[in-house]
């Protein structure tokens, strides 16, 4: 058989396919394969280019066969999509993750090890318990809405609303829907306790990486964001500038211009959720401190002159993560400007 230079693999739960091509670009290998024949099939050619596109289980396959003297490049399906010739199926799939691999100019995704796919389980973990405990205090808040009794939005609200539940002198509540709501009060009162040790766990594991510890210097970067950044950026080295890296988030503008115009829309929302949005509630909070006297900077109170909240603390987020980039690449810790102290 002809060797073969590159490989591109659909991955599957069940059934894989290959498309491997000669030095020529010549069909050399084309076929499915079980998920308990794949390392069996690479173990058994030469070490050549694969390439699979980034979904939930190709780190594990990266890693894999990397380890059997492959060289393995991830892929964003999107960037891989537009190689596909015509009708959707594995085999087009494979056929054009192996003309994409060999493109240039591709961006590919860097491979997780399983201590980084660790790191990040624990925080969407986190994240997973705070979603629940958030659906379930707004899920309480409207019951007792609805039985007149009334509390503001936020965590300090739903403990006085289960002190309401736990008093059973209130006579506002019915048996009934009391004992409901003492399970959502239960349930809440558990995922906070949950947050909690996990939060302890991030702490503790932020203070021992001196790197994500020099990160919590920047205004509005916590223990949480700066774990998020080390467990999802592995090589900040591959982000140009600062620009790049905030483009990546997808806190920049999207853009569509033509014709010698720029035309800039919405932020792009591309790229981790996960960390976008805890970036722009960490820019929320900056704003919130001018109300307890600390200045901002001018281009911040210039913006907020002309331009909506939101958008303000976008920008803002999108300052942080370009400071943080460069606290990455270039080392120190974040040096307040004077008009950040406190007036």
């Amino acid at each position: 058989m002809e060797k073969i230079i590159t490989i591109g693999l659909d991955l599957a739960e069940s059934v894989f396919q290959v498309h491997g091509i000669a030095g020529d670009g010549s069909i050399v290998v084309r076929r499915a394969l079980r998920r308990s024949q794949v390392l069996d099939f690479f173990r058994a050619i030469d070490p050549c280019l694969v390439g699979i596109e980034a979904c939930a289980s190709s780190h594990y396959w990266a890693n894999a066969i990397g380890q059997l003297g492959h060289t393995v490049r991830m892929m964003p399906p999107t960037y891989v999509k537009a190689y596909v010739k015509r009708n959707k199926t594995d085999a087009a799939d494979a056929e054009a993750i192996c003309e994409a691999v060999s493109r240039p100019t591709m961006r590919f995704v860097p491979i997780k090890t399983t201590a980084e796919q660790a790191a990040c389980m624990v925080l969407r973990t986190r994240e997973l318990f705070v979603r629940q405990r958030s659906q379930t205090a707004n899920a309480m808040r409207a019951h007792m809405a609805e039985l007149g009794i009334i509390a503001a939005a936020g965590m300090t609200s739903i403990a006085k609303l289960i002190l309401v539940l736990r008093d059973a002198e209130d006579t506002r509540l019915p048996v009934a829907a009391r004992a409901a709501l003492l399970e959502m009060a239960e349930q809440i009162e558990m995922l906070t306790a949950r947050i909690e040790k996990l939060d302890t766990k991030i702490i503790a594991t932020v203070k021992a990486d001196e790197t994500a510890w020099r990160l919590t210097s920047i205004p509005g970067v916590g223990p949480i964001i700066a774990a998020t950044v080390r467990a999802t950026i592995q090589d900040p080295t591959v982000f140009k500038t600062g620009r790049d890296l905030a483009a990546w988030i997808g806190i920049t503008p999207r853009a569509n211009s033509s014709g010698g115009k720029e035309r800039l829309g919405r932020i792009s929302k591309q790229g981790n959720k996960q960390l976008r949005t805890l970036l722009i509630v960490g820019a929320t909070s900056i704003l919130k401190q001018a109300r307890r006297g600390v200045k901002l900077p001018s281009w911040i109170i210039s913006l907020m002159a002309r331009r909506p909240y939101k958008v303000v603390a976008v920008a803002l987020a999108n300052k942080i993560a370009r400071t943080i980039w460069a606290l990455l690449v270039k080392g120190g810790t974040y040096q307040a400007p004077a008009i950040m102290t406190r007036a």
